[in-house]
């Protein structure tokens, strides 16, 4: 059982519609620059439902969420009956690197967002917390990066693939251009057809495109056909050794 239905009511749950997230995680950081240079925080997100979308927000973003919950459900709270322990939000910093301001964000938010999201049912019906996790026309039209936090840390997969007819085989179509960091993730441009190979963990998968293999995110793909759920052992394999800054393979 997850987090989520296990801090809730299992029939409060079940009653949520499905587009109400579940869980969100810290992707990556992307910077914006203009009059003055900022960072924001670039999310995934998951539905009840099994819907995954990317929305990006900056830390500003947060603090409005929070003050508004704050005066809503906290202890302060005077014209609320509804009353929850909040989680608390990492305070503002005035000065210092604004990347590596962000960079240490990361998984403060990341437990913020954990703990929100496992809060009693009106809090996640709440207009604002719904608002904050909404996929808007913004969030669809930004090209996210490599999204490097979702990356694979070690993971074994096969070499080859046994031969099915071209309409059958795991496919997907690329929603935005993708540049690897390495020579191990496949580049690709928006509505290219990529063939797949296998699954690396639940955010990467391996794919073939041109006789080129390699590996790419899923958020930068959408299926047209699956991979199927079991895993036929290989008799060679090939391990994929990720760290901040560099692929290998072993």
């Amino acid at each position: 059982m997850s987090l989520p239905r296990q801090l809730r009511d299992e029939s409060d749950f079940e009653q949520l519609p499905d587009d109400v997230p579940v869980s969100a995680n810290i992707a990556d950081i992307l910077e914006k620059k203009g009059f003055s240079n900022y960072y924001m925080f670039v999310i995934e997100v998951k539905t009840k439902g099994g819907g995954k979308y990317l929305i990006y927000r900056r830390y500003s973003q947060f603090y409005a969420l929070n003050a508004k919950l704050e005066e809503r459900y906290g202890p302060e709270s005077k014209n609320n009956p509804l009353i929850c322990l909040l989680p608390m939000l990492p305070g503002k910093i005035f000065v210092g690197n604004k990347q590596e301001i962000a960079e240490n964000r990361i998984s403060l938010l990341n437990v913020y967002m954990k703990k929100l999201l496992c809060l009693p049912v009106w809090v996640l019906l709440d207009e604002d917390v719904r608002i904050f996790f909404y996929q808007t026309v913004a969030d669809r039209d930004m090209v996210p990066q490599a999204l490097r936090r979702l990356r694979p840390p070690t993971r074994k997969v096969k070499n080859t693939s046994p031969q099915v007819a071209e309409y059958d085989r795991p496919r997907a179509e690329a929603l935005f251009d993708f540049t690897g960091n390495s020579t191990l993730e496949l580049n690709f441009s928006k509505g290219s057809l990529i063939y797949l190979l296998s699954r690396v963990n639940k955010n990467w998968l391996e794919g073939t495109l041109n006789d080129v293999t390699g590996i790419f995110p899923e958020s930068f793909v959408k299926i047209i056909k699956d991979l199927p759920p079991q895993e036929v052992p290989a008799t060679w394999l090939r391990s994929y050794l990720h760290d901040a800054d560099v692929c290998e393979m072993r």
